[in-house]
């Protein structure tokens, strides 16, 4: 079993040229290896991270149960612009902090991922696997619509490859109940926007899991007491954030259209240029990643299987090391794949 320790590394790209026509001045992007590659470069396994989270949220992807942990894969976790580590509102360079951080898309992520593994692995190189939770699984099928002849598997988890119009419209309500906070003034405050962020945050927390979750107070198998003390914990988690972090990344979340990318003039036309063999699997729970949603444009792939999550624990069934019956379901999944 291969030794993993928390680590945080940088690769400076320059001034990024982004699908806005804007450009993300002195682009940085945060990440870290496990495992080596093999001579001829093809057991790669790229892990982007997930909305709300870093790429060591990931790290239980490669935990007990795991194929990846025998270390016979280097796995690259890396981390969304926006997000805090990578380049962000919160960490921008001059003219380009807070509220003028540039607009960024999936497929700008994935470009400047590409950019990485070019310089870690020189010109030839294979993703085996491209895989991750919610965001993290968004740019997976990212990845297999920019880059086909270098990727061979995926496994988006939680996710679709479009944010569809009712994803969309829960977006717009947790992102309104932050901007509602009068410290906020248009993204340019002085005191960070604290009665927002926690309205964020609990708002959210009513649909990151489903009704049965709730209702049989699933909530307890997390170590919480009680609903009031889960709450807590969700007007906490977002206080420690940027709120124009936040906002930056949700909004390259709304912004996921596959048939805006150049070159496709429809869903359909761009998901049938998914060569890679695919496992999509939406939570059997999830209420805005719906299985409904991620059933149509799995039909729309030729090599994809649709496989549902089963799990009452609504969108964070896919949280990396949260739920074990979920984990065993996306290791057996990956297992699949990986020995393909």
């Amino acid at each position: 079993m291969i030794e993993i320790e928390r680590e945080k590394r940088f690769i400076e790209l320059g001034d990024l040229a982004l699908e806005s026509g804007q450009t993300l001045q002195k682009a940085r992007l945060c990440y870290q290896v496990v495992g080596l590659p093999n001579a001829q470069r093809d057991n790669i396994v790229l892990i982007p991270s997930y909305y709300g989270g870093s790429h060591w949220g990931s790290l239980p992807l490669l935990g007990a149960g795991s194929p990846l942990t025998r270390g016979d894969y280097c796995v690259v976790l890396t981390n969304l612009f926006g997000a805090g580590w990578s380049s962000s509102p919160s960490n921008a360079t001059a003219g380009q902090g807070g509220a003028d951080f540039p607009h960024i898309t999936l497929a700008d992520n994935v470009r400047a991922q590409r950019m990485l593994l070019d310089q870690l692995f020189g010109p030839t190189w294979q993703l085996h696997l491209v895989t991750g939770w919610s965001m993290g699984g968004m740019q997976a099928l990212y990845w297999a619509l920019l880059f086909p002849e270098q990727v061979q598997h995926i496994l988006p988890f939680c996710c679709t490859a479009r944010c569809w119009p009712h994803n969309f419209v829960f977006l717009e309500g947790v992102k309104a109940a932050l901007q509602a906070d009068s410290a906020w003034q248009g993204g340019r405050y002085i005191e960070a926007p604290e009665r927002g962020l926690r309205a964020f945050g609990r708002a959210y927390a009513g649909w990151a899991y489903s009704q049965a979750f709730f209702r049989n107070e699933q909530w307890r198998e997390l170590g919480f007491t009680s609903l009031d003390a889960l709450l807590g914990y969700w007007e906490q988690d977002h206080l420690e954030q940027d709120a124009n972090d936040l906002l930056c990344v949700l909004n390259t979340w709304q912004s996921a259209d596959p048939s805006a990318l150049p070159g496709f003039g429809s869903l359909e036309e761009a998901l049938s240029h998914v060569s890679a063999r695919a496992i999509i699997m939406p939570s059997s729970s999830d209420l805005y990643f719906t299985v409904e949603d991620a059933r149509h444009e799995a039909s729309l792939m030729p090599n994809a299987e649709l496989r549902e999550l089963q799990s009452d624990w609504g969108h964070c069934a896919g949280g990396p090391g949260r739920n074990p019956q979920a984990m065993a379901q996306v290791f057996a999944a990956m297992h699949d794949l990986l020995a393909s």
